[in-house]
């Protein structure tokens, strides 16, 4: 027991509210102070950034932006969030978005989407917003085995892969189905493609297996010094032809149909 309250952030401990600003802003503060987890949101922000592929006066939009620092690396991009928190550009609910029809080029989302109450919701306001062309692109947890593992046994949020459309919970983090984004495009694939048919699947890739997990996230003391990145990361690629298996979070681009094509379809 002493071990485990050991490895619990100190500034973790303060947490009673995962739903206030407070919270919010303690999350940023996290991610700049722990190397693993800095490292690891610039991969995944150059993911978002090769796979959308913009370019200069392009309309992107980073949906649930929370602590995270999107902005310092695409300065381009417009971050929102239902909380008004630091460095956010402008404060909106998912299932409802506040912008002109055909109007954005693309959304980025990180882990945001199995917190959203309706993705029905949601997925109908993106294909009104995004032009033709225009792409989302999402990095969320995978329901691999080991992502699974980690999951069901050390995560506070539910990972319910029997589950309907529908988050249960009424808090913007604390409401949250893990499962979700395996849910709407994996699982239930043919009926996404049915309902969405101008929204098509572009890419779809498990990656990340240790990183994050070494990092701690937001609640848990980094378990490596940062130094050892760059080593984790190349241990990671040597078994990256084993991501079905071990990934821990899944990149999801789905573009929205039309005459353009995207320059880039690394995904």
């Amino acid at each position: 027991m002493e071990i485990l309250s050991w490895l619990r952030l100190p500034e973790a401990r303060e947490v009673s509210d995962l739903d206030s600003l407070k919270t919010t802003e303690l999350h940023g503060r996290i991610i700049l102070k722990k190397p693993f987890l800095r490292k690891t949101y610039l991969g995944f922000y150059r993911q978002f950034s090769e796979a959308a592929c913009l370019l200069p006066g392009q309309k992107a939009v980073e949906i649930g932006s929370g602590g995270g620092f999107l902005k310092k690396v695409m300065p381009q991009v417009t971050t929102s969030d239902v909380l008004p928190a630091t460095g956010v550009d402008i404060c909106f609910s998912a299932e409802k978005i506040p912008f002109d029809d055909n109007s954005v080029d693309a959304f980025f989302m990180l882990n945001v989407f199995h917190h959203i109450k309706d993705p029905r919701a949601f997925l109908s306001e993106a294909v009104r917003c995004l032009k033709p062309g225009g792409s989302i692109v999402m990095i969320e947890p995978a329901n691999t085995a080991w992502g699974r593992l980690i999951y069901k046994t050390f995560h506070h949020e539910v990972f319910d892969v029997a589950a309907g459309w529908h988050v249960e919970g009424s808090g913007p983090l604390s409401g949250s189905n893990s499962a979700m984004p395996y849910i709407v495009f994996i699982r239930d694939r043919e009926k996404f493609e049915a309902e969405f048919s101008t929204l098509k699947i572009s890419g779809l890739y498990c990656h990340t297996p240790f990183s994050y997990l070494i990092s701690g996230g937001f609640s848990i003391r980094q378990l490596l010094p940062g130094c050892l990145f760059g080593l984790v990361r190349t241990g990671e690629y040597i078994l990256s032809p084993l991501n079905n298996y071990l990934g821990m979070f899944m990149t999801i681009k789905l573009v929205k149909t039309g005459d353009y094509q995207p320059a880039l379809e690394r995904l």
